[in-house]
């Protein structure tokens, strides 16, 4: 059995256990909605795992994710350019922030995505892209995504699914900057940029999401 494979079975369960835990709170509470309304209800996730340009390349395929700006959290200074957090001495870490339809796609789909798309052993770096703000993280947005969040990774954890120990972190999501324009669905914009030639699109197709 080889990593993705393993992530997604290991995944399952806890996919199938957080949805049982919502169908019970949907049960439990009822909430008056406008049946007028077409408008989806939309969540919000937050991941980085090395350059946002990856990370968003894959993210923005999966059928129920809506939208994936690509930006920068976690850090300390406000309203950071990509060139302030390029220098490593402002905390945050390159990240995409993802709005789905938890109708559609699961915060626990999302996770397995998150675990397959890149290493989360390697600190601080991946690949040839090296600098803590490069690092492997989980930001989560309430209770339920940190719970799930910590918990897929330690099922990963237990299993040994990786030859080494996971350095990815579970952090608190906090302020959110977009980064600047040029860096939004940047793969769909530059195909023919050397670093999505050569990362990118590899990346892609090993996930089975085609070019």
């Amino acid at each position: 059995m080889n990593k993705l494979t393993a992530v997604t079975a290991l995944l399952v369960a806890l996919g199938a256990c957080s949805s049982a835990n919502e169908h019970m709170t949907e049960r439990g509470t009822k909430k008056m909605e406008d049946k007028q309304s077409t408008e989806p209800r939309t969540e919000l996730a937050t991941f980085g795992a090395g350059c946002f340009w990856c990370v968003e390349a894959v993210l923005e395929r999966l059928d129920g994710v809506l939208d994936v700006t690509s930006g920068f959290m976690g850090g300390t200074k406000e309203n950071p350019t990509y060139e302030d957090v390029c220098t490593g001495t402002t905390g945050h870490a390159e990240v995409v922030q993802v709005k789905f339809d938890p109708s559609k796609i699961s915060y626990t789909t999302l996770l397995e995505w998150f675990w397959k798309l890149h290493d989360p052993t390697t600190l601080n770096r991946q690949g040839h892209d090296v600098g803590t703000q490069y690092r492997s993280v989980i930001f989560y947005h309430n209770d339920e995504q940190k719970r799930l969040a910590e918990k897929s990774r330690q099922l990963l954890e237990e299993a040994g699914t990786f030859t080494a120990p996971i350095v990815t972190e579970v952090m608190k999501a906090s302020s959110f900057y977009k980064a600047e324009n040029y860096h939004q669905d940047f793969y769909r914009n530059n195909k023919t940029y050397g670093y999505c030639v050569y990362n990118i699109v590899p990346k892609l197709e090993k996930l089975g999401l085609g070019k």
